[in-house]
Formats: C-alpha cells, structure tokens, sequence
C-alpha cells in the first residue's frame, strides 16, 4: 500500500460528506474499528474490504493502493486524445493503440509530478497495462453518444472515434500543463501503428517486473529512462 493510503481513505470520506460512523455503518463494523482504520493502526478484512470499495464506486485494488480515480477526467483524457495527433486525418484510433496512449500519459505524468493523471490503477494484461475501467469508460461514452466504433478495418482492430456530440464537450477537468503532455505524446506517436506502441510499453520497467495481471505500481516508472517514459 502507498504511503498516503489512509489519508486518501479519509479525503474520500470527507469529499462524500459521509462521517466515520455512516462509513462504519456501511460495511459493517464498529465506528472505533472504523477509526482505528483509518489510523492505519488496523486493516479490513476482504469482506469489509470490498463493501467500503462499494462506498467509494471504485474497485477494490484502487482500495489497497490507496489511487483516487477520477473517471470523468479519464473520459476527458480520451477524447483529448481523439481530437490530436494520434488520431490521423481520420479522426480515428486503434482501440488498443488508444488505451497504451493513456497508459503512457498517466505513467509519463507520475515521472514528472509523482501522482497519476487519473488516478486509476493499470494491470499488466497479454496485450498490455490497461486499468479494468477502460473498457467501462468506452461502453459508457458509447452509449452517451460521446464516441463510436468502427469495426471494420485492415487488421479487424475497433476504431475509436469522436462524434459530433462529442466535439463539443468540455475538456475542462485537464489542466493546461496535462493537455499539453497529451499532446507531446500523440505528436510522437500519430505516425506508429498499434504493434509499435504495444511493442514500447511492453519492454518498459513496469510491464516487465510485473507478474501478469498484477497491478502495475507506479513508482516503477521513476526508475525508467527518462527516454524510454512515454
């Protein structure tokens, strides 16, 4: 567990307005056990575990590394990248081209500010670090008419791509400073194909210590070359 993981608890808590006891309540134990968490003097069973997750609406992993995920900001991360580079004159990227593109901004963010872009936490799969939300945030843009998939291509990869509803919503939880290494990374990236980019993040230090699907700790990528992070 990070460093921070009961203060994060406790941020999350009082953002939600939700006092020590609605939490005790909630999973099922004592307000003083609750506490005493929240302390870091104790830790939850699995049980207790996964109901405080459910408090939360995030996963249970992101409850042992302590990550606040911001969906709604990944969601923004998504179409920034949909509208740059990256995309080509089509306006349109590989499914999984698109989620190591993510990968790296979020990675290549913690090497530069120690903190997570999203705050969502990636886990080493065959094709790649991906957090278990992706393919959540995708369903869902879909069926908000954010963004649509092109099944058809040369290779049968799914192709993201913006709609015209999608043109128009607000980038407006990303900083100018994250807009800008989104930017640095699809310029870099606009002219490799998937295989490249799933080639790169495959031999980097954090997919490689790894064991599979494991949660890929972020502070590995501190201990990459500083050429080799996005």
């Amino acid at each position: 567990m990070i460093k921070d993981y009961y203060k994060t608890i406790k941020k999350m808590r009082i953002e939600k307005k939700l006092s020590q006891a609605n939490i005790a309540e909630k999973i099922g134990i004592s307000r003083t056990s609750y506490l005493a968490f929240e302390q870091g003097k104790t830790e939850l069973n699995l049980t207790e575990a996964i109901k405080l997750a459910d408090v939360f609406g995030i996963s249970l992993e992101e409850i042992k590394t302590g990550l606040k995920p911001d969906y709604e900001k990944y969601k923004q991360m998504i179409l920034a990248f949909l509208r740059s580079d990256a995309a080509g004159s089509n306006g349109k990227i590989t499914k999984t081209k698109l989620a190591k593109l993510l990968y790296l901004s979020d990675f290549a963010w913690f090497y530069k500010q120690l903190e997570s872009m999203s705050g969502l936490s990636y886990r080493k799969m065959q094709y790649g670090p991906v957090p278990d939300s992706y393919f959540r945030a995708i369903d869902e843009m879909f069926e908000d008419g954010l963004i649509d998939i092109d099944t058809i291509s040369k290779d049968g990869a799914f192709l993201i791509f913006q709609t015209e509803t999608g043109k128009f919503e607000k980038l407006s939880a990303l900083e100018s400073n994250e807009k800008s290494l989104i930017k640095k990374i699809a310029k870099k990236w606009k002219d490799r194909n998937t295989q490249e980019i799933v080639k790169f993040t495959h031999s980097q230090l954090p997919y490689l210590i790894c064991e599979d699907n494991e949660i890929i700790p972020y502070g590995l990528i501190t201990q990459e070359n500083p050429d080799h992070v996005y």
